[in-house]
């Protein structure tokens, strides 16, 4: 029996899954080691248990189908915990895919560093995205970190391409589903576990690859997440009330929001295809200054299901 659980949380990407699937199919140097591949269907209608039933056959571990009806990016990831008893777990988005050796790198570094929580990098891939953009849109979806593996001071990134050990959870629903349609599940997760003193790593060769949908390699949809992030800091201090925390992310917002506003409003005027990283700079300035109840944007959930819905 082995002690990993590989959970992969889906909303209606039926190819972009199968994708994911077929890369942890092929997952190297860790065949003892996977107990279960647990797929959350955050669908309301199911409709990603046809295709699990039609690869089961082909996986080399058990597929398991777990069903979450009410849509929420907390709830997918909290029930695809309660599927499983593995100590260990790793996570992987639906719209990525791993190669042969990322989940084999995510253990060598858990073991190497004793990470509670072990993150590994990402190339952001935007194959939809209009050309200027694409170079901006694809660093936006990757993730770069240190070039060697070891521990790091912080959590770097988000739930995605993830190795976490369940004991150092905090609760059976660690993922907060206050954060459900917004984003942010994470962040609150990695700052329980800090307050725990939880350590974390880093996975140099545990790389995967994220394949932005045409619906999301627009330049209104990333500067969107940028306000989000830029929220997080801020957010995160008004969690724990520390209001000089708080104040001091809204001046950092200020002064980022002036400086990096002052820079996007130049290049735009010489159409210079480095006016994103502006426009990205200066939305998660603006975001440390906005990070109240009421301009969080929505992202999951209901709101996910209703922009499917539109589109099919």
């Amino acid at each position: 029996m082995g002690d990993v659980a590989v959970i992969v949380p889906t909303l209606r990407r039926p190819e972009s899954l199968e994708r994911a699937l077929r890369s942890l199919f092929a997952q190297t140097g860790v065949e003892r080691r996977i107990s279960a591949i647990v797929v959350v269907d955050n669908d309301p209608t199911a409709s990603a248990a046809p295709l699990i039933e039609a690869l089961k056959p082909q996986s080399p571990w058990a597929l398991v189908y777990v069903s979450e009806p009410t849509p929420g990016v907390a709830r997918a990831r909290n029930a695809g915990l309660a599927a499983t008893d593995a100590p260990l777990i790793a996570f992987l988005d639906d719209d990525e895919a791993a190669s042969p050796g990322w989940l084999a790198a995510l253990l060598a570094a858990q073991v190497q560093t004793g990470a509670d929580a072990v993150f590994g990098p990402i190339t952001g891939r935007a194959p939809e995205a209009q050309e200027w953009l694409k170079p901006y849109l694809e660093r936006f979806f990757g993730r770069e970190g240190p070039a060697t593996t070891g521990l790091i001071d912080h959590p770097w990134g988000c739930g995605n391409s993830l190795l976490v050990r369940t004991t150092a959870l905090p609760g059976d629903a660690p993922f907060s589903a206050s954060a459900d349609h917004t984003g942010g599940e994470d962040d609150v997760l990695f700052a329980a576990l800090a307050a725990r003193g939880g350590r974390f790593g880093w996975a140099a060769d545990a790389w995967v690859e994220e394949f932005a949908p045409a619906h999301r390699a627009t330049l209104t949809y990333a500067l969107t997440r940028a306000f989000a992030y830029g929220q997080g800091p801020s957010q995160t201090a008004a969690a724990a009330r520390d209001w000089p925390g708080v104040l001091r992310w809204m001046v950092i917002g200020a002064a980022q929001t002036v400086v990096w506003g002052g820079a996007s409003l130049a290049l735009t005027l010489i159409t210079s295809p480095k006016r994103a990283e502006m426009y990205d700079r200066t939305a998660r300035g603006i975001g440390k200054l906005f990070w109240m109840k009421g301009f969080e944007p929505q992202f999951y959930g209901t709101a996910e299901v209703a922009r499917l819905d539109r589109t099919a």
